[in-house]
């Protein structure tokens, strides 16, 4: 994972859910900005209890 997102899961999703609620129009191009997996992030997050939702374009 990049070095500059958080690797704390919970801070990630923090982080993320912020990104795209303010920055970013989807996972994707979000991903595609930090050069990440999308599958990667979904993964992590995964462990925590979390799904990303697209048509909300966050984390649940």
């Amino acid at each position: 994972m990049d070095m500059n997102l958080p690797k704390d899961p919970v801070m990630l999703l923090s982080y993320i859910n912020t990104q795209l609620r303010d920055h970013y129009p989807s996972l994707t191009e979000f991903c595609r900005t930090f050069q990440v997996s999308e599958e990667e992030i979904k993964s992590k997050l995964a462990g925590i209890q979390y799904e990303y939702q697209e048509e909300n374009n966050q984390f649940i």
